[in-house]
């Protein structure tokens, strides 16, 4: 027997665990068992009476582990090692079963869920008789902070940040920051002119001391962990001098070669080789299109660098390398619109008067392509009638299952803004639900009711110039069914409008490797809790924020990018942090020198001695993972708080007496 006391705590979790588990059945078979001093069950451990059980026991019991049953260790385990540890023991003397998500939330047979609830609690305490006092891991924090993505919640983060003294590199890869808010019109549901109240949070962070500002960059390398991060950033050549530029935009203006703008004029407008996104762009200088400049394609031209007044075109200029070190990270590099291209039913790209959201906005936007004007492709003709597709790509098992959330409203907009400018066309918003749940949204709904916009609530099936009836000659056919009424709706119209959904950035798999970080299957970075920590991620010290880890609108986005910042600014203002000792070590008389480790680790951490032909673990950058662990074949590696005698010991506690815990007739 052994010589430990353990304490067992077996939780109710109001009828979470207790209306499928005999929790109390449970604690009286706890009791019996070998090493348990003492057995209890309570309505709710986490509370702080639940805790006080636990402070109290230790100090008068004299319990050297404890062990608590209850819900998931990634919400609570925290918790009960604090309350452990003010009860006098190393916080590392304690283990967690998980009854709840692994047992009474999975089943209804509640014989069967009290019987695992016993396996799970003898496999914790057979186990936490083998552990070991732990010290947590002091680091240093490093105040510098890199921010990746300067849309709108980048932008926010990084002021937030600055404004609180610390040093901020913003890396943002498009030329210019202000993300798809620089390219909107109006901002639902106040209307708002977005370049109005963007632009000066843009000048803000350009000019702002503690801010350093690389556009048309991005990160390539990352090493490193919470506190010590090294970034190697690529500052692509613009092949203009920063420092000698003026932003006058003669070379602009001078260029002789244009090019269609696929990126921020949605290919409805055109631009020079060497170019501005748009006039209100930050950092003010121009970039060169290497791809559709005269002189890179045929050596010739060079009348940018020729007209220049302070000498700033530098056709030798290369891409520098720089190397940062930064204590924490905040990932902001939003998102992309769907391609409408995948539903060929809704004929983009092969009927010239559908449109994109994105080309609407360009469109009716002053300083877009057509000075605000709202016309069809041709460019002259103005639509009478306009019809709005929700719901294009989202909410779609085919495409993406979940709602882009920015759609009805972003729709709702639309319908005003052709009213505005257009008071005798009719606008018609095919729609599955409307959604508007924000501040002043239902009332921004309930105005285009008012304003005559025709609703019809049902998925549209397709869009197709195939004129049938008298009056549909030269239209848009709309096939959708109307489910209010239960019919079908054949709707002629001149301009189709589709609402597209937001989804993951292309490359956001790649980014989340980078990092070292998770992504959902859709490819949204995924958040450490979805409710109670939606900003920070599973590895320490890389937080996200805006259209990255979901579809989100403005205002969330701003409010994401002040949380990641609030968070990044408490772990700086602390100085040094205590890190998990949960690590690998090797033993150097095991180790074969085979190198598998070195090769298999995410985290860069084990390095070779050449000297010595054996591998090390750098303790600081281990985040315990165990793959090496588990894939040294000499068994030189060990994880602390994952010994083999605690994990098979656990296995042996889970399977023991498999045939009382399992009734025969399974």
């Amino acid at each position: 027997m052994s010589e430990e006391k353990v304490g067992v705590y077996i939780c109710h979790c109001g009828s979470n665990i207790a209306g499928t588990v005999d929790v109390e059945e449970v604690s009286r078979w706890a009791g019996e068992q070998d090493s348990v001093a003492i057995a209890r069950d309570y309505k709710f451990m986490c509370s702080s009476l639940g805790q006080e059980l636990i402070e109290n026991d230790i100090k008068e019991q004299g319990l050297t582990r404890i062990v608590v049953a209850a819900c998931s260790p990634h919400m609570h385990e925290k918790t009960f090692r604090n309350a452990t540890e003010r009860g006098g023991l190393n916080s590392f003397l304690f283990e967690m079963a998980n009854i709840r998500e692994h047992n009474s939330w999975a089943t209804k047979n509640k014989e069967m869920a009290t019987q695992k609830a016993k396996a799970l609690v003898k496999g914790a305490v057979e186990r936490v008789v083998h552990h070991k006092p732990l010290e947590l891991l002091p680091v240093e924090i490093n105040p510098n902070t890199l921010v990746v993505g300067g849309g709108i919640a980048g932008i926010s983060a990084a002021l937030e940040l600055a404004n609180a003294g610390y040093h901020v590199y913003m890396v943002e890869r498009e030329p210019s920051i202000g993300g798809h808010m620089a390219q909107l019109d109006k901002t639902f549901p106040t209307l708002d002119c977005s370049a109005c109240i963007l632009t000066p949070k843009m000048v803000e962070a350009d000019q702002h001391p503690n801010i350093t500002l690389w556009s048309y960059s991005e990160v390539e390398k990352v090493s490193g962990f919470i506190g010590n991060f090294t970034a190697t950033v690529r500052k692509k050549a613009r092949y203009v001098i920063e420092d000698l530029c003026t932003g006058c935009g003669i070379c602009e203006e001078k260029c002789p070669r244009k090019t269609v703008d696929e990126v921020f004029e949605a290919g409805l407008g055109y631009r020079k080789a060497i170019y501005r996104p748009f006039p209100q762009a930050v950092p003010k200088y121009p970039v060169l299109d290497v791809d559709n400049c005269t002189y890179f394609e045929r050596g010739k031209c060079k009348a940018c660098q020729l007209l220049c007044p302070t000498g700033a075109i530098d056709f030798e200029q290369e891409d520098q390398l720089i190397e940062i070190e930064v204590g924490n990270i905040i990932l902001a590099t939003g998102y992309a619109a769907f391609d409408p291209r995948r539903i060929p039913q809704y004929g983009y790209g092969r009927l010239a008067n559908v449109f994109t959201a994105l080309e609407f906005e360009r469109m009716v936007n002053s300083a877009g392509p057509t000075g605000g004007k709202l016309v069809m492709r041709d460019g002259v003709t103005q639509p009478q009638s306009i019809a709005i597709v929700h719901c294009v790509g989202s909410r779609d098992k085919n495409y993406h299952e979940y709602c882009s959330k920015v759609c009805c409203m972003y729709s709702l907009k639309f319908a005003h803004l052709v009213h505005e400018r257009l008071p005798g066309a009719e606008v018609y918003n095919f729609y599955i639900d409307m959604r508007t749940p924000g501040k002043g949204y239902e009332e921004f709904y309930h105005r285009l009711l008012r304003e005559g916009t025709h609703f019809i609530r049902g998925r549209v099936a397709e869009v197709t110039d195939a004129a049938r009836l008298p009056g549909e000659e030269g239209k848009l056919i709309v096939q959708a069914e109307d489910t209010l009424i239960g019919t079908q709706r054949r709707i002629p119209v001149d301009m189709v409008i589709l609402s597209t959904g937001m989804e993951a950035q292309h490359d956001a798999k790649e980014k989340s490797l980078l990092f070292g970080m998770g992504c959902d299957f859709d490819g949204f970075f995924v958040e450490r809790h979805p409710k109670l920590d939606p900003v920070a991620t599973m590895t320490d010290g890389v937080m996200i924020a805006g259209a990255c880890q979901g579809p989100k609108d403005i205002p969330d986005s701003v409010s994401q990018g002040a949380a990641a910042a609030a968070r990044v600014a408490s772990l700086i203002s602390r100085g040094t942090i205590m890190l998990e000792p949960v690590r690998a070590s090797i033993d150097e008389e095991l180790c074969s020198g085979c190198r598998i480790c070195n090769e298999l680790c995410p985290y860069n951490a084990i390095i070779f001695h050449e000297d010595k032909k054996v591998s090390e673990v750098i303790t600081a950058l281990c985040q315990g993972c165990g793959t090496c662990v588990a894939a040294c074949p000499a068994a030189a590696i060990s994880g602390a708080h994952f010994t083999n005698s605690q994990v098979m010991s656990e296995i042996e506690g889970v399977l023991w007496d498999v045939r009382e815990l399992v009734p025969s007739k399974v």
